[in-house]
Parts: C-alpha cells; structure tokens; sequence
C-alpha cells in the first residue's frame, strides 16, 4: 500500500470517527439530494450523481464542526449548523467557511486566480441551520447590518436562517431530531439513556425513521463520543478555574492581610487543606 493511500485512508477513518450527526446523516446522497430538493424543490430533475460533497475535512484538529458544503449545478451549497444557542458570529463562521471552500475548489479545479485569466465560480448559497426556537429571530441575517451598523462595506454575508417548521422535509426532521435529544439529556442527563430514547422517540414519530434504523449504532456511538468530548472540555474549564484561584490564593496568602479563614470565604472551590498546602509553599518564598 503506498504512502498517499495509506494516508487518505487515515484520513477517512478520522473524519468518520469524529463525525457528528448531521455530518453522518448528509454524506449519505439519497439524504444529501433530499436536503437539496428542500431548498430547490422546483428543481425535479437534478439526481444523485450530480451532487458533489465539498464539506471542508477537518483533518488538523479534532473538534466538531457540523458544517456541510456540496456543489450541485453550479451552485455551491454551504450549511451551517448552529445549536441551540444564538449567536450571530455564526456569519463569521459563513465567511471564514465560504472563503476556505473557494479556495479548496480552485486547487480541485487547477484554476490560478493569480493569473490574468478570470477563474469560473460557483454561485454561493449560505443557509443556517438553528436548532433551537426561533423566537424573534430574523430569516435572513447579513454580515454588514450585525456588525457594521448596515454600512456599505467592500465585502458582505448574506445567510438565511431555517428554523424548525411544519413541514415533513429531511431538515426539519433534523431539526426536531436534536430537540428530542435535548430533551432527553434534561431529562436523563449526559448518558446512553438519553441517546437510545432519542432514538427511539424519533423512530415512533417517523422522525429520521429511516436513517436511525439503518444507522443506529453508529448514531449511538457518535452521540455518547459527543459526550465524552464535552465532558473532557467541562473537566478542562474546571481545572483552568481551579488553576487560576491557586494563583489568587497564593497573592493573597502572601500579602498577607487576611486569615485562611476568610480567603476560603472569598474562594469556596479551595478547602482549608488545599490553602493550607498553598500557604507551605509560598510563605517560605515571601
């Protein structure tokens, strides 16, 4: 096996491996060209085999992205998945995305863009996909009206937003699918409960049916390998806010102005044992 396969295969083994849902449900085409369909349902005739998947590999770290890029007669179609927390810097994330996917595409299609010759372009179609309530949101959202006050600026985002409908679409299946979930993980918590009554709530609602009978393993261990990244990131945060009260303790041990007593006061996450140890080791340095 020569060095190249070896690595594309490596290369595709972490990328389904770190898969998220979303990602896993539409490199599937018959999924993909359903998704498609949604937004363009006056197009009848486009097929499967006129899908082409662009979605960036995230090859250099191991963090989640769940945003999905395919070029379909010539329009290249870039959706990004925001949870259920809004935030409009996700029009950052469409620039950043759109910019990077253009890139890849002129180094795919071998075109110079610093030569004279003018390189050909897919159209752009920026979709967001929020899985939380829509509320007051817009549908359309734009790069120059959140953060630059609507100024003409040199260069503009433009994405609509899709929120959970009526409708029975491969979307809004999606949609209600991580609502079920969240429910679920208030309900039971970070565990494989949660998951396997996600999955079976969406199968007797006909939400996803399909797709989570033919995949449910795999959904299974990609959602609890969720947990097990977003537990790792908690444990992180506790320990650099563990990290940073140490250093805190240490200042105030060493100025020398208030009890043990009292600093546990103002910094509960420290025992008296743990200041005690702290005070051992600056006192002789003061």
């Amino acid at each position: 096996m020569s060095n190249d396969t070896k690595q594309s295969q490596e290369v595709m083994a972490k990328r389904t491996a770190k898969n998220s849902v979303f990602l896993d449900l539409f490199q599937n085409k018959s999924y993909l060209l359903k998704l498609y369909k949604t937004l363009h349902p006056e197009d009848t005739a486009t097929t499967e085999d006129a899908l082409t998947d662009v979605t960036i590999e995230n090859v250099l770290t191991d963090n989640l992205y769940n945003d999905l890029g395919f070029i379909v007669n010539n329009k290249l179609m870039i959706l990004i998945e925001a949870q259920a927390t809004w935030t409009m810097n996700i029009l950052v994330r469409v620039l950043l995305y759109l910019a990077q996917s253009y890139h890849e595409y002129f180094q795919r299609t071998s075109q110079n863009y610093y030569k004279s010759r003018k390189v050909t372009m897919p159209k752009p179609e920026l979709y967001v996909i929020f899985t939380g309530d829509k509320g007051r949101k817009p549908d359309r959202i734009s790069l120059s009206k959140e953060f630059f006050e609507g100024a003409d600026i040199d260069i503009e985002v433009k994405a609509t937003v899709i929120y959970e409908s009526d409708t029975d679409d491969i979307i809004n299946q999606y949609i209600i699918f991580c609502k079920v979930f969240n429910e679920q993980t208030g309900r039971h918590g970070m565990t494989r409960k949660a998951v396997t009554e996600t999955i079976r709530i969406c199968k007797d609602r006909n939400v996803l049916r399909e797709y989570l009978a033919q995949r449910e393993k795999e959904v299974v261990t990609i959602m609890m390998s969720l947990f097990d990244e977003e537990q790792i990131m908690k444990s992180f945060i506790r320990s650099e806010r563990h990290d940073a009260d140490r250093e805190t303790a240490e200042r105030m041990i060493k100025d020398g102005e208030m009890s043990l007593e009292k600093i546990a006061r103002y910094i509960p996450s420290l025992s008296m044992e743990e200041l005690k140890e702290i005070e051992a080791e600056v006192m002789p340095l003061a």
